[in-house]
């Protein structure tokens, strides 16, 4: 079986990328900083209009037809290009709540006992494990598997009743909800498709930063010259460089199989991974840029804020090790391979 990327799936990523290359340039990031990361809506709207949101929408209902591979490749390009929003539960809600398939309206999220991002802009809010303080409210109708969405009177009381929270990261405002009750155990946390798809296109976001990272860490360890060498000459700076490419290409790995699976267990697998080769790779390339990567000009230390937020987002580490240990169990033995399960994939969702 033959795992490349097809033809087409190359040009999908090179042209998301070479998008958010005009949309979102640096210019366009660090203006986003200075406004505290308050979501520019024509930035919103031309990701709806490439498709962005709707890819996994059949083309009959307005999408592109494409599936959770597909989307992957295009979260791990926003992923590189620190791209801000609640771009996962806005893609996740496409065809469910009215404009977010054409990137017109915002959805985020609200999972377990975590803050809520961009919470005061959204038009909808995805209540994924039907928790939320206050809801007997505006529900509406055909939620997806693992959520409702909340919407109207019931969301403007919803967000009046949370308080703002300060944010590791300048790009993300939170919000924590008020007398929230938090669901025990993973199962309970994370049931049914939609949170697995989630927890999985923020893998794909990870990935994204620690391929950016490793780049832009031989990048500078090729341009900075100490002592008349580059630093990239020196054994201690190419074992960092060496050690993240090392990171983040199995994270590549399991995030595709993953995609292609959309087994919960190699979900959780492949976010554990992301979220390592992530914020060590952040890390790491701010080490190599040395005393300029801890100042505020630089970009380094937004990709480190991002990884850290979106490693506590969806599936925690201890909530995928806690899967993980839950499947080992179910299986009975340490499998020679991945064929040795022998239980049928479960649905994720989306196609594709």
């Amino acid at each position: 079986m033959d795992f490349q990327l097809s033809d087409d799936q190359r040009a999908l990523r090179s042209g998301m990328r070479d998008l958010l290359g005009a949309v979102f340039d640096r210019g366009r990031l660090r203006a986003a900083v200075e406004r505290d990361g308050a979501l520019d809506r024509s930035l919103w709207r031309e990701l709806g209009a490439a498709g962005f949101f709707a890819l996994r929408l059949p083309e009959e209902a307005g999408g592109v037809g494409l599936g959770l591979p597909e989307a992957v490749l295009l979260f791990e390009e926003a992923g590189r290009a620190l791209l801000p929003g609640p771009l996962v539960a806005t893609h996740l809600a496409a065809g469910l709540v009215k404009g977010a398939a054409e990137g017109e309206a915002v959805v985020t999220a609200v999972a377990a006992d975590l803050p809520a991002a961009h919470l005061a802009e959204a038009d909808a809010v995805l209540v994924v494990d039907g928790q939320a303080p206050g809801l007997p409210g505006d529900v509406l109708p055909g939620g997806v598997s693992g959520a409702e969405v909340l919407a109207g009177e019931a969301l403007r009381a919803f967000v009046a009743a949370a308080r703002p929270v300060r944010s590791v990261d300048p790009l993300t405002p939170l919000h924590r909800l008020a007398g929230r009750t938090v669901p025990t155990g993973a199962t309970q946390a994370y049931s049914g498709a939609l949170p697995y798809e989630a927890a999985l296109l923020t893998a794909a976001e990870q990935l994204g930063t620690a391929a950016r990272t490793t780049e832009a860490a031989v990048q500078h360890a090729g341009e900075r010259q100490q002592f008349g060498s580059s630093i990239g000459s020196f054994q201690a700076v190419k074992h960092l460089c060496a050690d993240m490419l090392a990171r983040t290409e199995p994270a590549r790995a399991a995030v595709y199989a993953a995609a292609v699976t959309g087994d919960p267990a190699e979900i959780a697998a492949a976010k554990l991974l992301a979220d390592e080769a992530a914020v060590r790779n952040a890390r790491d390339c701010l080490q190599i840029h040395g005393g300029m990567g801890f100042t505020w000009e630089a970009d380094v230390h937004l990709h480190l804020k991002r990884a850290w937020l979106r490693a506590a987002s969806w599936l925690t580490g201890a909530g995928a090790e806690e899967l993980l240990a839950a499947d080992l169990g179910a299986a009975g033995r340490l499998p020679r391979s991945s064929a040795a399960y022998g239980r049928p994939v479960p649905e994720a969702g989306g196609g594709g």
